[in-house]
């Protein structure tokens, strides 16, 4: 039946009359935020649906597979018994900026048997129109982007194919881009595919011919060995790690950073923490490089002081590994940049749970911290154009907890991190969909905090992105977060920062405003950083040269070994469930400036370094506790705590 009026409900329960025509932003009646939920109908196409009609009563039809959900307070049908061909989906929630959720499920008549299944998150814009496929503007990109959207289905690769559904990422059309950001439209089962490098060189072959002259020949070069299949995955994705990191590192990137704590309307201590603040000195040299918000949690002011040691000691840690990457030639795999910010957390969280376990903290008593901090990490890199650079534009970025994430440019509103809850659990464990789950009464209940448990059972998420454009890093605590106060209102308080017409701190201050006026409940934290990219100012040059020099032969698959005492610290985070990731490839060096073994040795020892002033900083906090909590410690870090 086709529709004569278009309308949408508010999500607003209390609001006494929900019904707004389509277009509003704000409901007419209470002026809540209108959301526009668009989902994709998988297989719905076959029933030749017209523009206007309405499923269900409630999914206007905007095109035979894209519909509008009028009704977005309404849980949508779930079966009880999940299908086996939607577990996929449900295993790969973590990698929801590039994987749709399983939204649904709903019929087309009442009587009808079968059920179409409904995706959200899908490459969808607010206008109801899909993304455009990589394809349709690969020409038209930049060298970096190309190679960034390559690098992303590499990463994608090995969980896909470990779940059957690595052929999604072999169909061009279903392969769209939102900027910088590689989206599936839906996932393509097809157990029977092969899926080796071979097939998947075989896809990039058309794209990569016509890609941009700075990276064409690197990247022909990387499909050719592909396509012949002599090496292995870790090799070719160091291989492209080189590429990437080559075509990033001409780009002239610059930081301005503001962070702001706030305890909110309700509450009379503010057990956030955050970095860098107003208070913190112009010249410390961790600014802008490091950001981080951490929402403590704890009675007896604990969750104020877990918030406070937590940012205290992972800033100590981070700058000694900031110092020692600085300092060689050689590419550091993004592996193992991502395993020394998974150590450094753990060693952190043990000596808050120690602390715990030494004033005998049970339960809700035991202080911990959430936590989310993004590092950028400046390398030496040899650019397309043959000369070196000290700036590779790579950021990674590390949660734990539900504080978050979110990437804003002119265009949209990406949320980069996955809140650590009782949802997301049951989800990945393929019990129940995400939108049901959040109806539980612990749905948004934390599963990880820092300080919790012993370090081997937290599992923080660190990834690494590209920064290639211009934009706004928006770091926060559920303070502000709540209620999905930043998509409903990025284009006011945080757009105009990318446009330049107001500074990090004036937007910081305004959101704390914000969350102030519309929650309130909680204490609120807000970093903001502005990344610019400015295209027309590079640094001289070489004239000589315009593509990357890749040596001949064999790709190298020797990484540099850890010292004893490295691999001591990084065996805090190993538990029986959680085995050591594969050595990462490392690319052929430019020059040799320092001995890889020495340069490792020294980087772990800077962070035992930075976790003995973190223990003295606990020291002034609990004195009398020092001696017999250093005792509890690992053996392996009980040397570094300061003498009593």
């Amino acid at each position: 039946m086709i529709s004569t009026q278009r309308i949408v409900y508010c999500t607003n329960p209390h609001c006494t009359d929900p019904v707004n025509t389509v277009g509003n932003r704000l409901c007419a009646n209470c002026f809540t935020p209108i959301v526009y939920r668009y989902v994709w109908a998988v297989d719905s196409k076959k029933y030749n649906l017209e523009p206007g009609e309405k499923i269900a009563s409630r999914y206007e039809v905007i095109s035979p597979q894209i519909w509008l959900d009028t009704q977005p307070i309404v849980i949508p049908e779930a079966q009880e018994q999940l299908p086996t061909d939607i577990l996929p989906y449900l295993r790969l929630h973590q990698y929801q900026l590039h994987v749709p959720h399983v939204y649904g499920f709903t019929r087309l008549r009442q009587d009808s048997a079968d059920k179409i299944l409904l995706l959200e998150n899908a490459p969808i814009n607010d206008k109801g129109s899909l993304h455009p496929a990589i394809t349709d503007v690969w020409e038209h990109s930049t060298a970096v982007r190309q190679v960034y959207w390559l690098w992303q289905i590499l990463e994608l690769w090995k969980p896909l194919s470990d779940l059957g559904v690595a052929g999604s990422l072999l169909v061009p059309e279903n392969l769209r881009v939102q900027g910088w950001c590689v989206r599936l439209l839906e996932l393509i089962e097809n157990p029977t595919l092969s899926t080796s490098l071979q097939l998947l060189g075989e896809c990039w072959r058309p794209i990569v011919a016509i890609s941009h002259t700075k990276v064409n020949s690197p990247l022909k070069k990387l499909v050719k060995q592909m396509c012949s299949g002599v090496v292995d995955f870790d090799a070719i994705e160091a291989r492209l790690n080189q590429i990437l990191l080559s075509a990033s590192a001409e780009l002239p990137l610059t930081l301005r950073t503001f962070g702001i704590t706030d305890k909110g309307q309700q509450l009379t201590r503010n057990e956030d923490n955050c970095f860098p603040t107003i208070a913190d000195s112009k010249e410390d040299s961790l600014i802008p490089k490091i950001s981080l918000v951490c929402d403590g949690i704890g009675g007896h002011e604990g969750g104020e002081v877990a918030s406070s040691l937590t940012v205290q000691s992972a800033k100590l840690q981070i700058k000694a590994l900031l110092t020692e990457v600085a300092q060689q030639s050689e590419i550091v795999s993004p592996n193992l940049i991502k395993q020394q910010i998974e150590a450094s957390l753990r060693v952190v969280n043990n000596l808050i749970c120690n602390a715990n376990n030494q004033q005998k903290r049970e339960k809700r008593e035991r202080m911990a911290t959430t936590l989310v901090m993004s590092v950028q990490i400046p390398q030496s890199i040899i650019t397309t154009a043959n000369w070196r650079s000290e700036n590779a534009c790579e950021l990674y970025l590390a949660s734990v907890g539900d504080s978050r994430a979110y990437w804003i440019t002119r265009n949209y509103c990406q949320l980069l991190t996955v809140d650590d809850d009782v949802a997301k659990r049951e989800v990945l464990q393929g019990r129940s969909l995400y939108r049901k789950a959040l109806q539980r009464p612990d749905g948004t209940a934390l599963t990880q905090a820092l300080g919790t448990k012993e370090g081997e059972f937290l599992h923080p998420q660190v990834r690494r992105f590209i920064l290639e454009e211009d934009g706004i890093l928006l770091l926060c605590s559920d303070g502000l977060s709540d209620n999905n106060l930043i998509e409903h209102y990025w284009r006011d308080y945080i757009l105009p920062v990318v446009t330049g017409d107001i500074s990090p701190q004036e937007a910081a201050d305004s959101l704390i405003k914000l969350a102030n006026q519309k929650n309130g409940h909680d204490n609120i934290s807000v970093v903001i950083t502005h990344c610019r990219v400015i295209p027309d100012y590079l640094a001289i040059v070489s004239p000589k040269a315009s593509e990357i020099e890749v040596v001949e032969g064999e790709i190298s698959q020797e990484e540099p070994e850890l010292a004893e005492s490295s691999q001591a610290l990084l065996d805090l985070r190993l538990s029986e469930d959680e085995p050591v990731a594969n050595k990462a490839s490392t690319p052929v060096k430019k020059r040799q400036l320092r001995n890889p073994i020495v340069l490792l040795a020294g980087l772990l020892l800077f962070l035992l370094i930075g976790t003995a002033v973190g223990l003295l900083a606990w020291w002034l906090i609990q004195p009398k506790s020092l001696n017999d909590t250093c005792k509890k410690l690992p053996q392996e870090v009980q040397g570094i705590c300061p003498p009593y």
